[in-house]
């Protein structure tokens, strides 16, 4: 499968996307003005301990205070060792206290009106090793299937721990397949001058203070794209180009003559057709080729995915066009929640199977292409309403809700009241105020819409309205008022 990476840089923002064989999968983006704040660390304060929750607020210096359960503390502040971490000794009023200042990183971004998720159990991440400082494990990732591989591996980092007398707990990525030992030790090494840096900074920063922040997005996700045999990486800003270059160089070396700088005048996302695919996954309809259609709602608490046949018919009988149709839709849910970036509970409403092995057989597709993605998920099999619930881990914003906002109109709600219900919400408006108050008359202050049809065809109700309150009732259409807006006014 071949693979290339495409990046617009403009001084506002960046864009990557991940394209296999010229088809969108993945797209990140990060504003200047809201760079995702995952994987920094802050020096905090705790700013409230809730018993009840078992969590507590703590203050990182943005807007909203961070929350922090006594399931993300380290094993040390709990009083238990890191293989017990799921038995806390101590409640959280025990480890904590308001006004303690405690090093904390951040594993989620602030996501609607939620302020960012933190933890205590902090992770520096390099290509081929993640350093745990308030650990002593040594894990290998689960990628990694060779088990003499991995036996080589956990024996390197044993020796280097022996070797230089400490106690750091590392992962071993899935990069450092294959890789020898001066190569993990170096990297090793690093991750001990970096988390130096990082004590050094502690003893001098304020609460609230920023002490360590990850890789620029582009090599953040250069660094991350493990297992992808990506053939280009085309940049259309010839500065990031050339440090990314040098950035691949140091650390990836098999990536620096991937690399290109693209000079051309035409948008790169537009000669790509990137432009296009973004557009579609905001809308909530996704075309099948076979004819067939999804249905995405994506809300607070969940999202749902809703499969048709739509214009699909088959070409033997009903059940073959089903299976067909579940079984394409299962492709392309695992890319519409790569692009997309769905997270938290999702419920997957294929259309009914009767045959047991074709269910099985859709719900495999599911899994073998959810393979591909860096978040983790997990599937549950099918309910007895034919319901597939599933969950995919959430780290930062959505696409549509990095793009988009609520509609000023109707909220976010998908709809608005039609003008005959704002009209007669109007009547009963007219004559609560003209029981309620002594005035000569009143005034209605309404959209064009609803003042033509008050005026057209509710003409004979508003002359009869007006004969029972025995007041005049005048009306005057208002350009900047919704559908729904209206005001009375007492004359």
């Amino acid at each position: 499968m071949s693979a290339e990476l495409l990046v617009n840089i403009t001084p506002q923002e960046t864009r990557v996307a991940l394209l296999e064989n010229g088809i969108l999968q993945e797209l990140q983006i990060e504003r200047e003005s809201k760079k995702g704040i995952v994987g920094k660390i802050y020096k905090g304060r705790v700013s409230r301990v809730l018993p009840g929750m078992e969590a507590a607020f703590v203050d990182i210096g943005l807007e909203k205070a961070a929350f922090l359960h006594v399931s993300d503390l380290v094993p040390k502040m709990i009083g238990t060792d890191s293989e017990h971490k799921e038995k806390p000794k101590l409640t959280i009023s025990e480890a904590l206290h308001e006004g303690m200042d405690v090093l904390v990183q951040v594993i989620k971004d602030p996501i609607g009106t939620k302020g960012a998720r933190i933890t205590t159990s902090l992770t520096i991440p390099s290509r081929y090793v993640v350093l745990m400082p308030d650990s002593d494990n040594i894990g290998i990732s689960s990628k990694i299937a060779n088990d003499s591989e991995r036996v080589r591996l956990k024996a390197i980092v044993e020796a280097y721990r022996e070797k230089h007398q400490h106690k750091f707990g590392y992962i071993l990525r899935t990069a450092a397949e294959g890789m020898d030992e001066e190569t993990l030790t170096k990297d090793i090494e690093f991750l001990n001058k970096v988390w130096h840096c990082v004590q050094e900074s502690v003893d001098i920063a304020d609460s609230g203070s920023l002490i360590f922040s990850d890789l620029p997005l582009v090599q953040r996700v250069i660094r991350d794209m493990v297992g992808e045999q990506l053939e280009k990486i085309r940049i259309d800003s010839r500065e990031t180009a050339t440090r990314v270059k040098q950035f691949c160089k140091t650390y990836i070396p098999e990536l620096a003559d991937v690399i290109e700088h693209y000079p051309g005048e035409r948008p790169i996302f537009d000669l790509y057709n990137v432009e296009d695919e973004i557009q579609k996954a905001l809308e909530k309809k996704v075309m099948l080729k076979s004819g067939g259609y999804l249905i995405i709602d994506q809300t607070e608490a969940m999202t749902t995915i809703d499969v048709n046949t739509g214009a699909f018919v088959g070409h033997r009988n009903l059940e073959e066009t089903i299976f067909k149709t579940n079984m394409e839709a299962a492709q392309t849910i695992a890319r519409q929640l790569r692009l997309r970036n769905l997270g938290g509970i999702i419920i997957l409403d294929f259309i009914d199977m009767d045959k047991k092995e074709h269910q099985e057989q859709v719900l495999q597709s599911l899994e073998l292409a959810l393979q591909k993605d860096y978040a983790k998920t997990y599937i549950s099999t099918l309910s007895s309403l034919g319901l597939v619930e599933m969950t995919r881990k959430r780290t930062r914003e959505s696409l549509e809700h990095i793009l988009c906002e609520p509609c000023p109109v109707c909220a976010g709600r998908g709809y608005i009241k039609t003008v005959e219900t704002v009209c007669y919400e109007i009547f009963r408006e007219l004559l609560r105020e003209a029981r309620q108050f002594d005035s000569k008359g009143l005034l209605v202050l309404a959209s064009q819409e609803v003042v033509d049809l008050i005026m057209d065809e509710e003409a004979n109700s508003l002359l009869e309205l007006q004969e029972f309150i025995n007041k005049p009732i005048r009306f005057q259409a208002e350009t900047l008022y919704t559908q729904e807006n209206f005001d009375v006014v007492l004359m």
